[in-house]
């Protein structure tokens, strides 16, 4: 045992949402669920104790331009920590964010590389901007950037058609794909019409980032192929906000993101019900500010998610999804306590009680 002092955490440890334990403690860093025969130095803390929380859609290290300096990136890393998320899944920066891995007061990031879009088809300064002769090619640099994931835009306003519409055609996503999944990544894509989906899912596709053209009739193909979603509604609660900035110059759109706004929850409740794995995202960075996870497992609970599934498509489904642990023994001890049991009322995630990071109370 080192000079770190043990770490007694008691109350009620969610190992699962039906497995409790009394109490666990740290030792090194790590988590036990057998109690030390002795330590020179104990901390407790007390409460309702969950995996560290996890953000499936977040951009550390981008601004509403592009990249941002490091000690920006900074900030945002420590925002998300503080609200109780210590996994993110940075789901697209042009930023190279890996000096955030030597630090352990910092969430643990798995990078998608950078987005990869179409030519004038996407946010500028934030993406790979290139045509689909040279997709393949993009997306094997970015899956060896990436801790195991590629984030595709799938779809963008086309600005002759003045809608929404697909980014690539269904020969250039299948090989995409393909070469990814061949390099041991799994591939997202930034969708939010309808038009895009059934080429990327019968593609191969892995995941879908908003996920809003997802209808009654596209259901069944993403439960047949296994495909995730991860719906981002704090994100998509800004399209009527946008679809009014576009109202003069594109009104097609401007009603298509008023549509897709509109029947928000229905999607997301119908993919539930249906059997899709949805996970918390909240799509942080660009123009969103970071810490909004609580908000997001809130906004899932509103579209008709049980209140447990909602925490789990945060904690457990969502680490177990990643690859990462949760409250094992041995694990890095990763955990959020709160004053009350967040199954009962999830809006008790807005206020961490302490933050436990790699053994260290951090907040």
């Amino acid at each position: 045992m080192n000079d770190q002092p043990v770490l007694h955490v008691k109350g009620r440890v969610l190992v699962g949402p039906n497995e409790i334990h009394d109490e666990l403690w740290v030792i090194d860093g790590r988590i036990t669920y057998d109690r030390p025969a002795r330590a020179r130095d104990t901390r407790t803390v007390e409460g309702w104790t969950l995996p560290g929380l996890v953000d499936a859609h977040c951009h550390v290290g981008l601004g509403p331009h592009g990249p941002v300096p490091e000690d920006t990136a900074e900030k945002q890393a420590l925002t998300d920590r503080d609200a109780g998320t210590l996994l993110i899944r940075d789901a697209g920066s042009p930023s190279d964010t890996r000096w955030v891995d030597d630090r352990e007061d910092l969430p643990k990031i798995i990078r998608a590389g950078r987005h990869i879009a179409r030519t004038r088809r996407y946010i500028r300064g934030y993406a790979h901007e290139i045509e689909p002769e040279d997709l393949v090619a993009y997306v094997a640099q970015e899956a060896r950037r990436g801790d195991g994931w590629v984030k595709l835009v799938g779809d963008w306003i086309d600005r002759d058609l003045g809608d929404l519409a697909p980014s690539w055609p269904r020969d250039a996503v299948e090989a995409g794909i393909a070469q990814a999944h061949r390099l041991g990544a799994r591939v997202t894509a930034h969708c939010f019409s309808e038009d895009s989906l059934q080429d990327l899912v019968e593609a191969g596709i892995d995941c879908i980032e908003h996920a809003t053209g997802l209808t009654e009739d596209l259901i069944p193909l993403f439960v047949e192929h296994g495909v995730a979603i991860v719906p981002t509604l704090v994100n998509i609660a800004t399209f009527p906000n946008l679809a009014d900035g576009g109202e003069s110059k594109f009104p097609r759109w401007s009603a298509h993101m008023r549509r897709l706004h509109e029947r928000r929850y229905d999607t997301v409740r119908s993919a539930y019900d249906a059997g899709i794995p949805v996970f918390v995202g909240t799509d942080a960075g660009g123009t969103l500010p970071h810490g909004l996870v609580a908000a997001e497992v809130e906004e899932l609970v509103t579209a008709g998610l049980p209140a447990v599934e909602a925490l789990a498509a945060t904690t457990w489904s969502a680490r177990a999804w990643l690859g990462r642990p949760g409250l094992e023994e041995g694990a890095a001890a990763d955990l959020v306590v709160y004053e009350s049991d967040p199954r009962a009322d999830v809006r008790v995630l807005a206020a961490p009680r302490r933050v436990v990071l790699n053994g260290r109370v951090v907040g």
